[in-house]
């Protein structure tokens, strides 16, 4: 069984980005990615309205870190650490499996720029040689081709379809599961 220790936290740095803990001073950039109609269109969750929303949601990322039953990064630039463009991790951890579940969501103005998809690079190397795991699933609309461009481009296959397994916002969503093995 997978034993975790966020503790310190794991900070990533690639080519660009700078990952990092997010912490209370970046609730204003939080609650801006969480009240982004086009950042949450394809993310069945409800939008962030006000800034103890985005309060709340971090106190749940920290209990999950503290706990280690959940990471998750703030995606920065190099040159500004200080300003969150988005975020990125893993929850749903299932350590006897050896397998987690990667989130992530990007302010519109950094979209098709290999943010992303460079971001996804830095958390599956940690995923798989820091946390040993053996797969990471991706869970995502079924109407959300860009992420799943994203996901095939960083070694992932689509692993299932799942027809209107998940109610929100009064309908139905098609949820598809991509996957990646340690080993491909």
């Amino acid at each position: 069984m997978l034993q975790l220790d966020f503790t310190p936290f794991p900070e990533i740095k690639t080519k660009r980005l700078f990952l990092r803990r997010m912490t209370f001073k970046d609730m204003p950039d939080l609650l801006q990615l969480r009240s982004s109609k086009q950042v949450m269109k394809y993310i069945d969750r409800e939008m962030a309205k006000k800034i103890e929303d985005a309060e709340i949601l971090l106190g749940r990322i920290d209990n999950d870190i503290n706990n280690n039953i959940g990471i998750m990064w703030g995606i920065t630039l190099h040159e500004n650490p200080g300003k969150i463009l988005g975020n990125i991790g893993y929850w749903r951890i299932m350590k006897e499996h050896y397998r987690a579940e990667i989130g992530y969501m990007l302010h519109p103005s950094f979209w098709r720029q290999g943010i992303m998809k460079e971001a996804i690079g830095g958390i599956i190397d940690f995923g798989f040689n820091r946390m040993n795991l053996h797969s990471i699933e991706a869970h995502i609309n079924s109407e959300n081709n860009a992420s799943a461009k994203l996901l095939e481009s960083t070694g992932f296959v689509k692993e299932a379809y799942f027809k209107e397994d998940f109610f929100f916002d009064g309908s139905f969503r098609d949820t598809i599961i991509y996957s990646r093995l340690s080993h491909t």
